[in-house]
C-alpha cells in the first residue's frame, strides 16, 4: 500500500496485509499532539460460535472509495481540527491475529483523536457494504448481527 503524495485522507480497499505502523506514521503531523490508531483483528469465537479459524470478507468495492470518504467528510464536520486520518479495510481469508480494519486519526488534542477514531470504526462498520464469512471448529456461515448500510450521518451524535 502506498501512501498518498497529497491530502490528508488514506483510504484503501485492500487484499494485502494492512500496514499498521505505516498507518500510525503517516497521520503524524506538526501540529496534532494526539494520534488515536484503532486495529480490529480476527479473534477465535464470535457470537455463539467457538473456535472460529477464519474470517473471509467481501466487498462492494465500488462503492467503498465513496462510502469511506463521507464517513471522512462527517468527522471533519464533527471534529473540524482532525489532522489526517487511514480508513482501511481488508478483504479476502485472513487467519487469527491478522488485522482486518484499520482507523488512524490525528488531532491537536487527544479528546478530539479518540472520538474521531472511534466514530470512524463506528461509521466505517455501520456504512460500509463490507460482509464477513466465518469459519469455525463446527461449520462456516455469515457474521451474525449484520445489518443494512446507514448514512455515517446518522451514526452516533458524539459532537466536540
Amino acid at each position: 500500500m502506498q501512501a498518498p503524495d497529497t491530502g490528508d485522507e488514506w483510504l484503501s480497499l485492500t487484499d494485502a496485509a494492512l500496514p499498521i505502523g505505516d498507518a500510525y506514521d503517516w497521520v503524524v503531523r506538526d501540529d496534532c499532539g494526539a494520534v488515536v490508531l484503532f486495529s480490529g483483528t480476527t479473534r477465535d469465537h464470535a457470537e455463539g460460535r467457538d473456535g472460529v479459524t477464519s474470517l473471509t470478507y467481501e466487498a462492494y468495492a465500488e462503492e467503498i472509495d465513496g462510502t469511506f470518504a463521507e464517513i471522512v467528510g462527517e468527522i471533519r464536520r464533527r471534529w473540524p481540527t482532525t489532522g489526517r486520518v487511514v480508513m482501511w479495510h481488508r478483504v479476502g481469508t485472513l487467519g487469527l491475529g491478522e488485522s482486518s480494519v484499520v482507523v488512524a486519526v490525528s488531532a491537536p488534542h487527544r479528546p478530539g483523536a479518540f472520538e474521531a477514531a472511534r466514530f470512524g470504526i463506528d461509521a466505517l462498520k455501520a456504512s460500509a457494504p463490507i460482509w464477513k464469512h466465518e469459519t469455525w471448529s463446527d461449520g462456516a456461515d455469515w457474521g451474525t448481527g449484520a445489518n443494512a448500510p446507514v448514512p455515517p450521518s446518522s451514526v452516533g451524535r458524539t459532537e466536540q
